[in-house]
């Protein structure tokens, strides 16, 4: 293990990670809100931290090797999430205590978009920019930007790469160098949120409000700069706006690139995950929309389907924006947009979930078993567009399914046994291992009313989920710190 390699890739990062401290100052400036200070503190603090872990072994030239990488993206998003909570911790309104504020913070840059945070409509904006910023620095993750920059101090990025970037196959590059793959996914990235950004300031929301959801709809994210989130517009062609980019960011980014950069929409037409994808959530919608108008929870076919859709697709992609509270919709609504975000997006997209590549290969996996009981000779390849897929593939996908289980029973037994009731307890892992945001029962409009040990508990089912099991658990093993 190569420490003062990665101290020096840790220090560097959280460098660069103190500088997303002067946005909300300037916004402060504009608004006049007077929570500047606290922003300004903070950036003195973890750039003092990011300087000193960082100057040491500054001039130390080493390359870093696969078990390097994990320990550098799990140790600096463990510490991206302390240092996020700062401004709230300083900050006078809201008064967060150091619990809370980290949990907010880990919250938004896992993209999860749980909340502690009540009142939102009368918080200063530099707080409710900053909320909405840490998601969309959290949404493509924070690392694959300073991969581009990495390489120029004599660090590879291909390790990190491999750590952070979601999904089942981490090898394929879109660029020959790793350097390019990382700058051409932020371009996609910087794209996609200017034009939601500008999409929603046409349809009605002020410029603040525009920026804010955009930043949160392009990372999955669900933070809301109000406390009925996409509600409180009241805008069906919001919702659409929404419901489209939403779609847009749960594809793979990769998918996205390579239609770019060839000039051809057929690309995402051939694409098997993305037609699982939209298959599902079509289904969902469907469901959703007939159990709303049947249970007459809506009275017109208009309103069933524009709530149908819209929370099946925000719940369906782990964004978590809601538009009516779907947490008093008839039950069977309500574990079924959750048992949706299970699923999540594609991979490599910004959405969370196990992801739709892996349920895709888990089902030909499945009926390929079914096949060799008549046939138990026959060779059957598992195949997905047309292509067979490696079986060291197959039995990753397995073992991430029955990490993801375990981890999920683990948390929910913990979460039961610190006294929450037993839907309050499973929704909760579900919202937070998935990324997903609001739950059911106790956990549907807000987190702030659990107890300190159910939010601690929560935090590492927001860790597990953004870096995808393995890359945490990974660092348990007794083989891993073996030379």
């Amino acid at each position: 293990m190569k420490f003062f390699a990665v101290q020096k890739v840790v220090g560097l990062l959280l460098t660069l990670f103190s500088f997303t401290m002067l946005p909300p100052v300037v916004v402060g400036l504009i608004y006049r809100d007077g929570e500047i200070w606290p922003f300004l503190a903070a950036f003195l603090l973890i750039l003092g931290v990011g300087l000193t872990t960082f100057l040491p072994v500054m001039r130390l030239h080493q390359e870093l090797r696969i078990r390097d990488g994990f320990l550098v993206v799990v140790l600096f998003w463990t510490g991206l999430g302390l240092a996020g909570s700062l401004p709230f911790v300083l900050a006078e309104v809201p008064r967060l205590s150091v619990t809370d504020a980290i949990f907010e913070s880990m919250s938004g840059l896992t993209t999860t978009g749980a909340t502690v945070i009540v009142g939102l409509d009368d918080m200063p904006k530099a707080i409710l920019f900053y909320r909405q910023q840490l998601q969309w620095l959290g949404g493509m993750g924070i690392i694959v930007l300073a991969v581009a920059v990495l390489p120029m101090l004599g660090v590879g990025g291909m390790q990190l790469f491999r750590a952070e970037m979601p999904g089942p196959v981490k090898d394929a590059k879109l660029t020959p160098r790793i350097t390019e793959t990382a700058k051409a996914l932020w371009y996609i990235y910087v794209a996609m949120t200017i034009a939601c950004t500008l999409a929603y300031w046409a349809a009605g929301m002020t410029f603040f409000d525009a920026i804010g959801h955009a930043f949160s709809t392009v990372a999955i994210g669900g933070f809301s700069t109000h406390d009925a989130s996409m509600g409180y517009f009241n805008s069906t062609l919001i919702e659409m706006i929404a419901v489209l980019f939403m779609l847009m960011a749960a594809m793979s980014f990769a998918l996205h690139f390579v239609a770019f950069h060839r000039l051809d929409l057929g690309v995402y037409r051939r694409d098997s995950e993305l037609r699982f994808f939209l298959f599902i959530m079509a289904t969902v919608t469907a469901i959703t929309t007939l159990a709303l108008f049947y249970t007459d929870t809506y009275i017109t076919w208009d309103d069933a389907f524009t709530h149908g859709l819209f929370q099946a697709v925000s719940i369906g992609t782990t964004a978590g924006f809601t538009t009516a509270e779907f947490f008093y919709w008839p039950p069977f609504i309500e574990i079924l947009l959750l048992f949706a975000s299970f699923v999540g997006g594609c991979a490599g997209s910004t959405a969370g979930g196990i992801k739709v590549i892996r349920f895709l290969l888990l089902i030909k996996q499945g009926i390929r078993e079914i096949e060799r009981l008549i046939h138990p000779n026959a060779q059957i390849p598992v195949r997905v567009g047309g292509k067979s897929v490696n079986h060291r593939v197959v039995d990753a996908v397995w073992g991430f399914f029955s990490l993801y289980v375990a981890s999920f029973v683990i948390m929910y037994l913990l979460l039961a046994a610190t006294g929450l009731d037993l839907l309050t307890s499973f929704s909760a892992v579900a919202a937070c291992i998935n990324n997903l945001g609001p739950g059911l029962a106790q956990v549907g409009p807000h987190y702030a009313d659990l107890h300190d040990p159910a939010k601690w508990i929560l935090c590492v089912a927001m860790l597990l989920g953004r870096l995808e099991i393995f890359t945490l658990l990974v660092l348990l093993t007794p083989a891993f710190w073996q030379r």
